[in-house]
């Protein structure tokens, strides 16, 4: 498929080919490379919350001290170990591991684009990738060693090679799918979505192998690391009792419905505030991608989505459905692919009406602010929620003044010289972006005024 000019009309010329007249692959990669490099080089790295525990399992295995029996998965950890030997050798292990999230996701950004530039334009590849770096919740977990960010990108790289590789190849997809599934036990019922939406589509039996696999590899890894295939690890695992009336309990205790409003509502873990291109019209633009490419990418998303419904359907029964003391929705760190894909094809859609301009305008808006939030202010100033147990915890995940994307407007904090590059960064990014959206916006609302000044201020259609 054609770099910049695939698919235009003559219609379209004014604002797409403007699009095209300033943007290039150069560009958009220095871009990329600019804000990866602010992630690497302006903030700092840890092993905070389950990263620790995940780090000193990696390190005991490591170091001969035998098999771990912490309840966390390690499968994603261990694919960190030639870090945590050349930090041996050259720093730290701590150090270099800190890196791991930031490394997974170039080379997943870099999977992504090397698949999917063959079946659609490359410049809406490009966009679909700068948004991931800078206008997702993506940036956040960079920051970290937690297990999300390694499931993410190899579900959505296995899932492109399932659905536009050969049949080895598709093979291969399936296998990292459930690789990235396995690592977080809870995410089968994502590739369990997956697996039937692709079966019912394909009419073949035997796309739920990948289920039926994930299911063993999560067996396996229990019954090497506890001695018991059935022991999750999970036994009696629970928060703290405050006044939220579900708190305090184990397992799957939390009302699904309460759960279901929360991870999509909720101001402080609402994926609505935190993904919001999920929630906008999506395959009247992939199907005009145009060959055979528009339907498979239709598919793709559709895959993406049942990973998603998945995920929301598990944790919100799970009794820590926010995801801890985490930035965000924590868990669903996967939906700002398919968020980030919509928001991509609808910048570059053509003859869109102004009331969709304005949907995709505010939701790419939204969605800058998060991957801003997420990296510049993260919880800072929030130590009220965490007091007495995390007795207040709630204010945080359901008050809007105290949610992590509003907050920094309600107590505004200083700024370091590195979170102002970061932002200066991101902003010069969305004008880059949304320019071409800007210009159609502004043009049809003066159209639309011109029209409206006709149809109401003409005087003979007045009378007193």
């Amino acid at each position: 498929m054609n770099d910049e000019n695939s698919n235009t009309t003559p219609a379209d010329t004014d604002t797409i080919g403007a699009a095209h007249r300033y943007r290039s692959r150069w560009l958009d990669g220095l871009l990329l490379a600019i804000s990866l490099a602010e992630l690497l080089l302006l903030f700092p790295r840890g092993l905070r919350g389950d990263g620790a525990p995940r780090f000193a399992a990696l390190t005991q295995i490591l170091t001969g001290h035998g098999i771990p029996t912490v309840k966390y998965s390690l499968i994603g950890p261990m694919f960190a170990t030639p870090l945590w030997l050349l930090g041996k050798v050259f720093a730290s292990p701590q150090a270099l591991v800190a890196d791991y999230n930031w490394l997974i996701f170039v080379l997943g950004l870099l999977a992504l684009y090397l698949l999917l530039r063959r079946v659609m334009d490359r410049q809406i590849v490009r966009t679909m990738l700068l948004l991931l770096v800078t206008a997702s919740m993506f940036p956040a977990h960079t920051l970290s060693f937690y297990a999300e960010l390694f499931t993410a990108m190899c579900v959505a790289v296995g899932t492109v090679l399932a659905v536009f590789g050969t049949r080895l190849r598709a093979f291969g997809g399936w296998a990292l799918a459930v690789v990235g599934a396995a690592n977080i036990p809870a995410s089968l019922l994502g590739l369990a979505g997956m697996a039937l939406v692709y079966t019912l589509r394909r009419r073949r039996g035997r796309y739920l192998a990948a289920l039926l696999a994930g299911v063993l590899l999560v067996l396996l890894e229990a019954w090497i690391r506890r001695g018991n295939p059935f022991d999750s690890g999970y036994a009696g695992d629970s928060g703290f009792h405050t006044v939220m009336p579900y708190s305090g309990g184990p397992g799957f205790n939390y009302p699904i419905f309460f759960g279901l409003l929360a991870l999509l509502l909720s101001f402080g873990k609402g994926l609505i505030f935190f993904a919001p291109g999920l929630f906008l019209p999506a395959r009247r633009y992939l199907l005009a991608q145009g060959g055979e490419s528009g339907p498979k990418l239709a598919v793709l998303y559709l895959l993406w989505v049942a990973f998603v419904v998945g995920m929301v359907l598990v944790y919100a029964h799970w009794w820590a459905w926010y995801g801890g003391w985490f930035w965000g929705p924590r868990f669903l760190l996967f939906a700002s692919i398919p968020a980030a894909l919509v928001l991509a094809v609808r910048l570059h859609a053509r003859n869109t009406g102004l009331g969709a301009n304005l949907l995709t305008l505010a939701a790419l808006v939204l969605s800058f602010w998060v991957g801003i939030d997420g990296v510049v202010f993260e919880q800072s100033g929030l130590a009220v929620c965490t007091a007495h147990d995390y007795a207040q915890e709630f204010l945080c995940q359901f008050t809007p003044e105290f949610s992590v994307l509003w907050h920094p407007f309600v107590a505004p904090a200083a700024l370091s010289s590195s979170a102002i590059l970061y932002m200066a960064t991101s902003t010069g990014i969305f004008l880059y972006l949304a320019l071409p959206l800007l210009i159609r916006i502004t043009r049809q609302v003066a159209a639309w005024l011109r029209a409206s000044a006709r149809a109401y201020l003409r005087r003979e259609m007045w009378r007193i």
